[in-house]
């Protein structure tokens, strides 16, 4: 049996409050290249994987929101990645095959094939796409945009984290449906990146506003149409104000809420009455039967140069929880990418 060096992420103990990168030990194990005898599971060479806040939820010792495991202490954590098949025990799945889906925090992964999304038709595109604008990120975009926003041509959309993974692609949606958007984030930089790369209309640092209700009724003086939700707290309270009759919040995430051991009250729920407001939440995974319609919306625009993504890019898994730990503190400069082997 070829064994071979195995490096991993793990867990070190439950969290509380920001993790730490203490939180997680990087370890070195021994994995067989071979696949067991009578296996049906599929065998993968990581490539690369994707840092996404809502792992922060599953390194809690709660219950884990419906359909998704807390991670265990001493165990390898678990995301979004692109790997390469080397054996696979499962008919849908050969040696060669580049896929996406659900993988562990280590170089060779061995997973049942139900865990793999979906196989890589499109390879003139970067790999490292597939962990976000054609990844998870990107149809979490695109279902919470058009199926739970339903856009109409003119509205006026807000999303918050504009520059993230998601709220970057959200934001250039909404331009090409004919809306005005305005994104809020956490630098200057980002807001310059807002408006000057990723084609808002305009867009304003969240942490220089020490009222966000006067900053959205100076954005917005009319009232917003379509909130994208992903961060929660003061901001979602804000916006409640200065929603449109008949508006539609996604609530996507939370971002705020997640390392509070008491989540923030929200105030001024009472405007969902008022103005007869759509507050929705969604998981990505219901929407992708989509994802074939999806690729033919996006993969024509990225090569066509009409859709900018911007990627924060690490080498090699040591690299891994300062990556991970880096989104609670808006580190990142869009999606965060962790490259393990480009092959």
């Amino acid at each position: 049996m070829a064994e071979v060096k195995n490096k991993q992420v793990v867990l070190k103990d439950y969290v509380t409050g920001f993790p730490k990168e203490s939180d997680m030990d990087i370890v070195e194990g021994t994995i067989s290249l071979n696949l067991p005898e009578g296996s049906n599971e599929v065998l993968l060479k990581n490539l690369y994987l994707s840092c996404d806040p809502y792992m922060r939820i599953l390194m809690s010792k709660m219950e884990g929101p419906e359909g998704f495991r807390t991670y265990a202490p001493g165990s390898p954590l678990t995301g979004y990645g692109v790997a390469k098949v080397l054996e696979s025990g499962h008919p849908d799945y050969k040696k060669g095959d580049l896929v996406w889906g659900f993988t562990k925090w280590e170089e060779y992964s061995l997973v049942p094939a139900s865990l793999i999304l979906f196989k890589i038709k499109h390879t003139d595109v970067p790999l490292s796409y597939y962990t976000g604008i054609l990844g998870m990120p990107g149809m979490t975009a695109y279902a919470g945009f058009f199926e739970v926003g339903l856009p109409k041509k003119g509205e006026k959309v807000f999303v918050s984290a504009a520059s993230g993974a998601v709220g970057q692609l959200v934001g250039q949606f909404a331009k090409f449906s004919g809306c005005y958007v305005v994104g809020s984030a956490g630098s200057k930089d980002k807001v310059d990146l807002l408006k000057n790369k990723l084609g808002f209309d305009d867009a304003f640092n969240y942490k220089e506003e020490p009222d966000l209700n006067a900053a959205l009724k100076r954005y917005f003086p009319e009232g917003i149409d379509i909130y994208f939700e992903n961060v929660g707290g003061k901001t979602l309270d804000a916006v409640l104000l200065n929603m449109r009759v008949h508006g539609r919040i996604v609530v996507c995430g939370m971002v705020s809420q997640y390392n509070l051991a008491q989540p923030e009250g929200v105030t001024n729920l009472a405007n969902l009455i008022f103005k007869r407001i759509r507050m929705q939440g969604f998981n990505v995974a219901d929407y992708y039967q989509l994802y074939p319609k999806f690729l033919e919306y996006v993969v024509p625009k990225i090569k066509e140069g009409k859709i900018v993504y911007v990627e924060d890019i690490v080498e090699g898994l040591e690299k891994a929880p300062p990556a991970l730990v880096g989104l609670f503190s808006g580190r990142n400069v869009g999606k965060q990418v962790i490259v393990l082997a480009r092959e």
